[in-house]
């Protein structure tokens, strides 16, 4: 368990070799927009596929948030084959179990309306984290793992930076969807990526190959897509040929199949889903990153 935790701590957060990502924590003053909630649902399975979710704390305090894993609550919403009884763990940077939480018991106002799943309220102090969501005694299924930030005020002295999650992309129902919201007066400058190969020199044997991204603003209309992100896919919201600044953004992907969009995001809810191209499976990492919180790349 202990080595599979920390590969697996590696790859979703901390692969800063590994696949071009900055992880460093810095004190910076918050901007005048923010990445708040997210969330990921993706299929659960056991080992290595389970559902990973990594973010960054930054800022100057504490951040104060509540962890979900929810599962039965998908149902309603015409989700087939959800896993029932979600446990949720909760590792600091270095790997350590900080917190864990099967069948909740806080009101926060985002409390889960199901008994057997599972959340976590937690003052976290800049730095790394990861969410880790199983099924109770090895059970499978689509589970949905989400943070809520519980700051009284937008902007806060801590922001929610980078955000991934790793999960196992399979067809139809059973994609990676990945979603958050932008809250604040301006817009937020974030590059999105799906990333599949950069994961198989960690030991994911069956890392998706050829990830495909699509965009979605609250309406579920498309306003971005990518397949390869050396080949820019005109439409929506990109008007223009972005290769040159995903590379300066310092958050290029390394493979050329794996996918990535810059977008400059006003305030609403986004989805981001992950697909195999020719409908191919296997295990992929969603992930969002606030270019406004270090060095941006140029304008689309």
């Amino acid at each position: 368990m202990k080595k599979l935790f920390l590969s697996l701590f590696v790859v979703c957060l901390t692969a800063g070799a590994a696949v071009g990502v900055t992880t460093g924590i810095t004190d910076a003053a918050p901007t005048a927009s923010q990445l708040t909630n997210i969330s990921t649902r993706a299929l659960v399975q056991t080992g290595g596929n389970v559902i990973i979710g990594g973010f960054i704390v930054e800022g100057t305090g504490p951040k104060k948030l509540i962890l979900r894993a929810i599962g039965p609550e998908l149902i309603p919403y015409g989700v087939p084959n959800v896993l029932e009884n979600p446990t949720l763990e909760l590792h600091d940077g270095t790997g350590a179990l900080i917190a864990s939480n099967d069948n909740w018991l806080q009101n926060s106002g985002h409390a889960p309306t199901v008994a057997t799943e599972s959340a976590i309220i937690a003052n976290l102090p800049p730095g790394n984290y990861t969410a880790i969501i199983r099924g109770v005694n090895n059970t499978m299924g689509v589970a949905l793992v989400e943070a809520y930030d519980l700051s009284e005020t937008i902007p806060s002295p801590s922001v929610l930076s980078n955000i991934s999650t790793r999960g196992f992309v399979q067809t139809n129902d059973e994609v990676m969807i990945g979603g958050f919201i932008v809250q604040g007066a301006v817009a937020k400058r974030v590059i999105i990526r799906a990333i599949g190969p950069e994961l198989i020199p960690y030991g994911i044997v069956n890392g998706l190959p050829d990830p495909r991204l699509e965009l979605h603003d609250a309406t579920g209309a498309l306003i971005a897509s990518n397949d390869d992100w050396q080949h820019t896919i005109k439409g929506g919201i990109i008007t223009a040929d972005q290769v040159a600044a995903i590379r300066a953004s310092g958050f290029a992907p390394t493979v050329p199949t794996e996918s990535a969009i810059i977008a400059n995001l006003p305030a609403g809810n986004y989805t981001a889903i992950v697909r195999g191209k020719n409908i191919v499976v296997g295990v992929a990492l969603v992930e969002v990153y606030d270019l406004d919180m270090g060095a941006a790349g140029n304008s689309d």
